[in-house]
């Protein structure tokens, strides 16, 4: 807990997370505003068309396109946030105080990523505002309100567990942020790879490999025990291999 609020401190300290803080927010808000828009729009041509007006949901055309613009936004936002989690240990030596301290290297991974998933706490907890406006003006179901929530910390936190492996493998934070991302990538597009496939063992597992198509379902308000395990699963055996990285550099 120690080593976790360390790392929100230095996140609320350091320009690279106010940027990001910053960057999300307007991102989020032009995103929310682009859909009150389109519905705004729909609903206007609706009243010619009364057969049109029962196919108006705002949980359709406002929340699941909101969340689901946001995902690519969170590949850079987890590999920026993420990046400097133990590269920047390394490149000024602090990881050296870090293993020689009393901590197991467990301890040490799990603080950190407990910090990054704290800040990304922060984060999502800034859009609750969009999401009070909704509940003011507008009926959207609470079941997919906080399904879409669940789904954002649940992708959120396993893209901070992939960038935490990256960053402990390199002092450049650059290169974490790069190699990060472009893992991020490959799972999230996995689901458009395997849409090109024929039927088979090979496209059910690159399919169930995508972290798009788990997401897709939790956006719908469908709560899959399967999506969540999945999550859940990335997240344990990046913090597992980090673990392991981090015990290599113990006895290096």
């Amino acid at each position: 807990m120690a080593i976790g609020r360390r790392e929100v401190s230095a996140y609320m300290t350091t320009p690279i997370g106010w940027i990001i803080l910053c960057a999300f927010v307007l991102l989020f808000s032009f995103f929310f505003v682009v859909g009150l828009l389109q519905y705004d729009q729909a609903s206007a041509d609706a009243v010619f068309n009364p057969y049109a007006a029962d196919q108006l949901n705002v949980n359709d055309m406002i929340v699941a396109p909101l969340f689901g613009n946001m995902q690519v936004i969170l590949l850079l936002a987890a590999s920026a946030l993420s990046m400097r989690l133990i590269a920047e240990d390394r490149r000024t030596r602090a990881i050296d105080l870090l293993l020689t301290s009393p901590v197991r290297s467990s301890e040490i991974v799990v603080g950190k990523f407990l910090g990054a998933i704290g800040f990304a706490t922060i984060i999502a907890s800034t859009t609750f505002l969009y999401g009070g406006i909704l509940m003011l003006l507008g009926e959207p179901d609470p079941g997919i309100m906080f399904s879409n929530y669940l789904g954002f910390i649940l992708l959120f936190g396993t893209l901070l567990a992939i960038g935490l492996f990256t960053s402990s493998l390199t002092e450049n934070q650059v290169v974490a942020l790069m190699v990060s991302f472009a893992i991020s990538l490959m799972f999230y597009i996995l689901g458009w790879t395997g849409q090109l496939m024929d039927d088979g063992a090979l496209k059910t597992t690159v399919e169930y490999l995508s972290m798009l198509s788990h997401f897709e379902q939790l956006s719908k308000g469908v709560l899959r025990l399967q999506d969540i395990v999945y999550f859940l699963t990335f997240i344990g055996f990046f913090l597992f291999a980090t673990t392991q990285r981090v015990e290599a550099l113990r006895w290096r």
